[in-house]
């Protein structure tokens, strides 16, 4: 196998575990009273993540793999592993609230609002840029950018209760 089939092999399980978690996290939170919020565009964002893997596998499998990038998207991997180890049974790719809920300020919380999405930022331009396909990370660095004005807007609404149910 290829590096690049590796590292895409990787990245598709990464994301088949994390869809795990969140659906065990959001089930747990939905039962102890969480309400969600921002459904509508929730199938949009699932579009836009499967269709850029799905083009990952298609077009950069057969690609000659960036070592530079491939440590930026390792780095990224650290950030992504910080923000899950500070939210534990509270990160789901779901906006859910729970009444009486305090924000999480650990970890990397500490620095940033919204730090998964930071990360997502840069894995959305930098594994297409490992894989040689500059032209994917700009489009899809564009959509993600137009998706993140979505989310984050719905999000911090929600967070600070200017959102109805």
């Amino acid at each position: 196998m290829t590096e690049a089939i590796w590292l895409l092999l990787f990245l598709t399980l990464q994301r088949l575990a994390e869809l795990v978690i969140a659906r065990h996290n959001t089930k747990k939170l939905l039962a102890n009273g969480a309400r969600e919020v921002g459904a509508e565009h929730y199938i949009f964002m699932i579009l836009l993540h499967g269709s850029w893997l799905v083009l990952l596998w298609v077009l950069g499998s057969k690609n000659e793999l960036s070592y530079f990038w491939l440590a930026i998207f390792a780095a990224l991997q650290l950030g992504r592993l910080w923000v899950l180890a500070t939210l534990k049974s509270r990160w789901t790719t779901r906006i859910l609230i729970m009444d009486g809920e305090t924000l999480v300020k650990a970890g990397p919380f500490r620095f940033f609002k919204h730090p998964n999405y930071l990360v997502v930022i840069g894995e959305i331009a930098v594994v297409p840029l490992a894989l040689g396909l500059p032209w994917m990370a700009l489009a899809y660095s564009i959509l993600n950018a137009w998706m993140l004005y979505v989310r984050i807007g719905v999000e911090n609404k929600a967070l600070t209760g200017k959102l109805g149910d």
